[in-house]
This record gives structure tokens, sequence and C-alpha cells, in this order.
């Protein structure tokens, strides 16, 4: 149960939310919206980040579509005369029943995350057929300002997309170089803000540092990404032993329409190992064994918009005295399946979520880590949403753990101008 302290938290943070975000323009939109000259909700399904057909077909195309932004154009430049911007930021007020260690505030006694996540974004048309994104965090003083990079180099054979991305990322695993679905498959796509007990990929511990190069294809019926990776992030790695892209990342999935649902199943494997590099250049050897499938449907039932999310996803267990999977360092393997459903019961407005997780942590003991999660969502405007979610895990060995707790609860503000 929530603390009388904790709920005067949650009602200031809700008011603040609330005369905050009314006072805002409604003409404030991210980057990619005023390059496209287009709202927010025709890239998106009922909200950000979850991608519709459209938003999927801009990310394939590498970021370079045009709307009606200017362009500088000339011999070999087609560049628009803007530097798209924006700033993404999420407030979260989180809460469990754990406890706190002494000396260390945790969400066991209530937390205000202000912010969980401040990071300016660049991105958009660099030429005809080649993009780029760049996330700089802002947050954390301590940590380096490049927290995510990409480069789309994409061109059309025969009406498909194909390409080479090289990338880095501080945490957003090898998916980082090229995904689409919605499914949690890469740590930043997702429909709830508690990911591990709505996402198996994110169960199983793959978002992780990236580097690397990703070989893409894609049409609106399939997409492929062949990576060559590490577990390492190029800003506090100088690119040489610890930057070895010698893991594998493979991921497919076909993306059918279906009458008036855009549909998805796939695949996703992780092979290989790396070593992982520190700023003193010391360096780790570790395997990156991990495979997943998923699927989603999005359309609509009685002219409410419906999403459903399913994943499975198993990492390999790392044997006694033998190199750790970097994924999971338990002699067992990790594994979970989750299946998640959010409804627009006010469309592109307000939504109702539901998830449940069956997992397998790989411990010896205490190994069945099942959740089941409720939420709902409100957009204050289209870049603007308030969420709340509450996770009811029944691990044994949750309850009462300091820092732990088996119920999470969040209350979070996110935004993107």
């Amino acid at each position: 149960m929530l603390s009388n302290r904790g709920v005067k938290y949650i009602f200031s943070l809700a008011i603040i939310a609330i005369t905050a975000t009314f006072s805002m323009t409604s003409q404030a939109t991210p980057a990619f919206a005023r390059q496209m000259g287009q709202a927010c909700l025709s890239c998106h399904f009922q909200h950000f980040p979850t991608l519709n057909a459209h938003g999927q077909k801009f990310k394939a195309g590498g970021y370079t579509e045009m709307g009606k932004q200017g362009t500088l154009k000339g011999e070999g430049l087609s560049l628009p005369s803007t530097l798209n911007a924006s700033l993404f930021t999420k407030i979260r007020y989180q809460t469990t029943n754990g406890s706190d260690l002494p000396g260390t505030s945790t969400a066991g006694s209530g937390q205000l995350q202000f912010p969980d996540e401040f990071a300016l974004l660049f991105g958009g048309r660099i030429s005809d057929n080649i993009g780029f994104m760049l996330e700089g965090q802002l947050a954390n003083g301590a940590a380096p300002f490049l927290a995510g990079f990409k480069m789309p180099f994409m061109y059309d054979v025969k009406g498909t997309k194909v390409g080479v991305i090289p990338y880095t990322t501080d945490a957003l695993g090898a998916a980082y170089g090229f995904e689409l679905l919605s499914t949690g498959a890469v740590r930043n796509i997702r429909t709830m803000e508690h990911r591990n007990e709505s996402s198996a990929q994110q169960y199983i511990g793959t978002a992780t540092a990236a580097m690397g190069v990703a070989f893409v294809a894609w049409n609106p019926d399939y997409f492929v990404n062949v990576s060559k990776w590490s577990p390492n992030n190029a800003a506090v790695s100088d690119g040489l032993a610890n930057g070895n892209p010698s893991s594998t990342y493979v991921r497919a999935a076909y993306t059918p329409t279906l009458g008036t649902w855009e549909t998805a199943i796939g695949g996703q494997y992780w092979g290989g190992h790396s070593n992982v590099g520190d700023v003193n250049d010391l360096v780790t050897p570790v395997d990156t064994k991990a495979w997943a499938i998923d699927a989603q449907a999005q359309g609509s039932v009685m002219n409410l918009p419906l999403g459903v999310y399913f994943s499975h996803a198993n990492a390999k267990g790392s044997p006694a005295g033998g190199q750790v999977n970097l994924f999971n360092g338990n002699v067992n393997d990790k594994r979970a399946t989750a299946i998640s459903a959010e409804l627009g019961v006010v469309p592109n407005k307000a939504t109702i979520m539901l998830a449940y997780r069956n997992g397998d942590n790989g411990k010896a003991t205490n190994s069945s880590d099942n959740a089941v999660s409720i939420g709902a969502t409100y957009s204050i405007a289209q870049n603007v949403q308030l969420q709340f979610q509450h996770s009811n895990r029944t691990q044994a060995g949750y309850e009462g753990t300091a820092t732990g707790g088996d119920k999470l609860t969040t209350f979070m503000l996110s935004s993107g101008f």
C-alpha cells in the first residue's frame, strides 16, 4: 500500500505536470515531425514511442523523407535548411514495498526521479540516401554526453530499401542499429514503462552498451538486420581491442497487413563472444548468447485502437568456471514469455494497458519470476503524456527485500518538444 507521504508526492507531481503541460504550445513537436511537417500521430500508433506502418517506413528510409521544410540543394547536396532538434524527458515517481539500504534512498521509500531521462536529440536528412540520429544525455553530469548515434545509408533496390548503419549506444543493445517492432525488441520502443515486466527481451537483459554495423533490408512485407557488434559504447571506448565487433546479431520479421491490421512476427538471435572494455582499456571477454521470438498486431476493435504484443526470449546460462554470458550470469538459462495489450478507450487520448510475464531468472532457487501489470496513459498533447503503471511480481524472495519489493508503482510525465 502507498504511504500517506507517497500519496502526497503523487498528487503534487500530478498537479505540477498538468499545470505545466496545459501551458505548453500545441505546436511543440520533435525533430522528425518538424522535418516532415506532420503531426506525431502520423508515425506513432496511439502514442509515442510505438510505431505505425508510416513511422516504420520513415525509419527504414534512414530518416531522409522530407515534408514542407525547405531544402538546400545543389550538385551532390540535399540538406534541410534547418538542423532539426528536440528535447525528450521523463519525470517519474516510483515506489515499491521494499526497504532502503542504510544511508541509501531508493524507490522503497518513494522516489521522485527528476528527471529519469533528459536527452537532446538531433536527427534527419543528411543527403538523398543518408540520415542520422544523435542522442545526447543531459541528466547525468558524470556520464559521457554521447548516449547514442546512428547514420543510416539506405538505397532503393527494386522496391526494397537496403543499407548499412554504423551505430553506437550506451544502453539500448545490438538491436539499436535497426528495429521496427514495439515488443521491446529494442529497449526504447515499447508500450509500457515497466519494460522487464512487459517484454521478454528486456527481461533477459539484452539492453546493453553496443557499437557496430548493421546490414539492413526492408520492404512493407519484411525486414532483416544482420549486425556485427561489441558490447561497448564509443563514448567510453578507444575503438581498439574492446571495440572489435566480433559478436553477431540477426533480426528478421515478416510484417504483413491483414485487412486493417498491421501485424508482424519475427525472431532475434545474439551469438558469439566479445571483449567488454572500460575507460582504462581493461578488457573482459564475454559470451553474447540469446534468442527471442515476438509478434504484434495493431488495429481496432469496435472503432477503438488496440495493440497486442507477444515476446518469448532465452539467454543461455553461464557455465561454472567458464566464460560469462553477458545477458545471464546464472548457471541455468534465463527465460521469459510476455504478452501485453493496450486499448485506446478514448482514441489518441487515453489508453488502458494489461501485461503478464512468466519468467525464470536462472537462479538455483527462487527461479520462478512472474509478473502482472496494469496501466493507463493520458495524452495531454500528442507529444506530452502522463502514464501510470503498477506491477505485482510473484517471485519468492522479492517481498520486503532491501531496494526490492514485489510491488512496483510508477507515475510518469514524458514529453518531447
